[in-house]
């Protein structure tokens, strides 16, 4: 029995009727003994080119020096020395800082905040007026004897709704809270 031999497929998938064709012969590298040769025949072409370049202008050196000379370019180089400078003379010129004047350390005038106050020590001595209470529940203040906290200590207290003035002498006690700043105005 014959057998039927098998056929590639064509394009698209459909059986081919044509004869296989053998594959193509792949292309060949050019050995390197030929790339060599190639290398060294452009090596010495430009050799050649670069000998003639050069031999051409010193014909032409050589025919100027027994003829007539031609004018050429002129080269003039300038040195210049700079002078070193002397160096200028110290100039020394004394100031005299005069101080600010400033305001001697002493007891404030005016205060703010609640707390405790040594008259003649954090407060100065004198008449102090305040705008009245910064909140809602007005503003205290007391003249102490003594720093105590007893009831006995008081001299004097008020509590204001308002603006208010009070007195205080050296070495007693000033309580304030809840009130404006406080300021010294006699």
């Amino acid at each position: 029995m014959n057998s039927p031999q098998y056929q590639a497929p064509g394009p698209y998938g459909a059986p081919s009727h044509s004869p296989a064709f053998p594959p193509a012969p792949s292309p060949r590298k050019p050995s390197r003994a030929k790339a060599w040769i190639t290398h060294g025949a452009v090596a010495c072409v430009a050799l050649f080119i670069g000998t003639g370049i050069g031999s051409s202008g010193e014909a032409d050196a050589d025919s100027t020096a027994d003829g007539p000379s031609k004018p050429g370019p002129t080269v003039t180089v300038t040195v210049t020395k700079t002078a070193e400078a002397a160096p200028a003379p110290a100039v020394t010129k004394t100031v005299t800082a005069e101080p600010k004047a400033t305001k001697a350390p002493g007891p404030a005038s005016s205060f703010g905040g609640d707390g405790e106050y040594l008259v003649g020590e954090d407060i100065a001595a004198g008449t102090y007026k305040t705008a009245g209470g910064d909140g809602l529940f007005g503003c205290y203040w007391a003249r102490l004897k003594n720093a105590s906290g007893e009831f006995d200590a008081i001299i004097a207290n008020n509590n204001l709704d308002g603006p208010g003035r009070v007195t205080v002498k050296k070495g007693e006690y000033f309580q304030t809270q809840g009130c404006q700043d406080w300021k010294k105005t006699g």
